[in-house]
């Protein structure tokens, strides 16, 4: 059970604090409680305990308590991996999913599938993407893509037009730098350097008729692709328009901790479905577009994908039960009038209907941008390899921040990438 030390140990998102202390306090008096773990914004915490107020209505003597945590997420997983205490039920995305389902320390969906856990109202292929090796490991919770977010009104003071579907990398470098310098501040930049960013590069790569990994569970780019991809960050970043390592390298891919939110970008890279969470803390209004493209009439490199992802964890000794609250979380339509697209656009068909008539303003335009790329996506890609986590963690991420601050070149950050990518790929 998760006290509030432990909360406070754990490095949780402030603003989730408030919240997961009152769950906590309910469940101590509940033996029966289900221990959810997720992260997120304090309006996630908000509507995902209150769905759990919700559960433990319909479900006397079953609850479930909550626990938010920050940018140790992934160090305390692991932690509870090693000592066989893993939460009933755990929050996972695409890139994560399957490096855990692999290591067998997620349960198999398939038993519980069109008996607890109903689907027979799910939109077509919805359980394709928490599929692991023809195995269901992961329920999608929602539909969502890659987008880039820019400061609406930041744009409209300067004059100058925001970015738009069809915009391409060589126009948006420019805009970059146009609109940084508007922003009359120092320490502010145009966009984030994407160089950090796996699944940016994931779809530049796509755009090319690449991707990230292949189908094989190799690497799907070269050392050539990479010195492309990192060439082009370091003439944005030079010219001003991508911001400083410094500030770059305190992004943990949280909205929080974002250059956009940290009011040090107009732009930046991120998931459609966080239009709410990133609207909910910044003031000025956020749009929202695709990313930039290789040519304007050239293909978007996007994919739906699931915005997140709950999934049961092997030690759990409640499994029909933790199957029983993700059957409520997707198909419950009371449920879905709380959620909304939070996380991502209702997998539910009928409860997608019945959200939709609810939604405000800016949940409609979350449901407007998944339906305006749809004629634009590609096929959902394969299960990233085992190893996709450390790639994004230990090798994408340190690379980026070592070209970024002058501790190697080009050509040495393309090179390594790609060995060291082989390297956790192959090893793990």
């Amino acid at each position: 059970m998760i006290d509030r030390r432990s909360v406070l140990k754990a490095g949780l998102a402030g603003a989730a604090l408030p919240f997961a202390g009152r769950l906590v306090g309910e469940a101590q008096a509940q033996s029966a409680d289900l221990r959810l773990y997720w992260w997120g914004s304090q309006d996630r915490s908000k509507r995902t305990l209150a769905v759990a107020d919700l559960f433990k209505a319909a479900n006397p003597g079953l609850g479930a308590s909550g626990e938010a945590v920050g940018a140790d997420y992934w160090p305390k997983l692991a932690t509870m991996l090693v000592g066989r205490n893993l939460p009933d039920v755990i929050q996972f995305e695409p890139t994560t999913l399957p490096d855990y389902a692999r290591r067998s320390a997620m349960q198999e969906l398939d038993p519980f599938l069109g008996k607890t856990i109903k689907t027979d109202q799910f939109a077509k292929g919805i359980l394709d993407l928490g599929t692991v090796d023809g195995k269901v490991y992961g329920m999608a919770l929602g539909l969502n893509s890659f987008s880039m977010f820019y400061d609406a009104d930041l744009f409209a003071k300067a004059g100058i037009a925001p970015p738009k579907h069809g915009i391409t990398w060589d126009e948006i470098a420019r805009l970059a730098v146009e609109i940084g310098k508007a922003g009359g501040k120092e320490r502010f930049w145009g966009i984030t350097n994407g160089a950090r960013y796996n699944y940016v590069f994931d779809v530049w790569l796509h755009q090319r008729g690449k991707s990230l990994f292949t189908k094989d569970a190799q690497l799907g780019f070269t050392v050539d692709d990479a010195k492309e991809w990192y060439d082009y960050w370091e003439k944005v970043r030079l010219s001003g328009g991508a911001v400083g390592p410094d500030v770059q390298a305190q992004d943990t891919h949280l909205i929080d901790s974002n250059p956009l939110t940290t009011g040090n970008t107009a732009m930046a890279f991120t998931f459609s479905n966080q239009l709410i969470g990133y609207q909910s803390v910044l003031k000025q209004k956020i749009g929202i577009t695709t990313l930039p493209v290789a040519k304007a009439d050239g293909p978007s490199g996007l994919y739906y994908r699931p915005a997140l992802i709950w999934s049961i964890g092997k030690t759990s000794k409640q499994a029909e039960a933790a199957a029983k609250f993700i059957d409520f979380f997707v198909n419950s339509p009371e449920a879905g009038k709380i959620l909304g697209v939070e996380r991502g656009v209702p997998v539910n068909l009928a409860v997608r209907a019945q959200v939709a008539p609810l939604l405000n303003d800016l949940e409609r335009q979350t449901v407007a941008y998944v339906d305006f790329i749809a004629d634009k996506v590609g096929p959902y890609p394969a299960p990233v390899p085992l190893g996709a986590n450390e790639f994004d963690h230990q090798v994408m991420r340190p690379t980026a921040d070592q070209l970024g601050f002058g501790k190697i070149k080009v050509a040495e950050a393309a090179e390594r990438l790609v060995s060291e990518g082989k390297r956790v790929i192959r090893a793990s």
